[in-house]
């Protein structure tokens, strides 16, 4: 199982996509309070959509309680200070749940978590004057650099909805 940790996300809209990605990919969700917005269907339904509803998540007062709860032994730290691209782990070599933590739009995650953690720091290249992508385009990249190692296991490879030959009809 891929889990995607927000650590105190501060954009609604990012959130929704997230939730969204989160959804198709068959991931859970953990959202590290403070949340920058409220967690309802008023705030979320833009990005988020329908999928909220089929989407398993929970909500942590703080870092700390996560931590408590999950550990860190298969935390995988996204952030701009990271030196490894996330193709360079190889995440076929876990046995357990795999956890992908992302910081929030304006700061990331706090150093201090990150120097504990600098084995399993990652970073998405980009041009060196760029800072960093938007949290939501980053986490549906990380978690699909997971499922392409992994071989998406349990995703459907083909349009289930209006048929796998739909394209092919007049």
């Amino acid at each position: 199982m891929i889990h995607v940790v927000l650590y105190e996300p501060e954009i609604p809209q990012n959130t929704g996509n997230i939730m969204r990605t989160c959804m198709a990919a068959g991931c859970q969700l953990h959202l590290i309070e403070p949340l920058g917005f409220y967690l309802d269907e008023h705030h979320l339904r833009r990005a988020g959509m329908d999928y909220v509803k089929e989407l398993t998540y929970t909500v942590y007062p703080n870092w700390e309680t996560f931590v408590a709860q999950h550990g860190t032994k298969r935390c995988y730290f996204m952030t701009r200070y990271g030196k490894r691209p996330p193709s360079s782990f190889d995440f076929r070599a876990e046995t357990g749940d795999i956890y992908l933590v992302f910081g929030k739009e304006s700061t990331g995650i706090p150093l201090s978590i990150l120097r504990t953690h600098l084995d399993r720091c990652m970073r998405l290249p980009m041009v060196a004057s760029a800072r960093s992508l938007n949290l939501s385009n980053t986490v549906a990249i990380g978690v699909y650099e997971v499922l392409r190692q992994l071989d998406y296991p349990g995703l459907s490879r083909q349009e289930v909805i209006k048929g796998e030959d739909w394209i092919t009809h007049d």
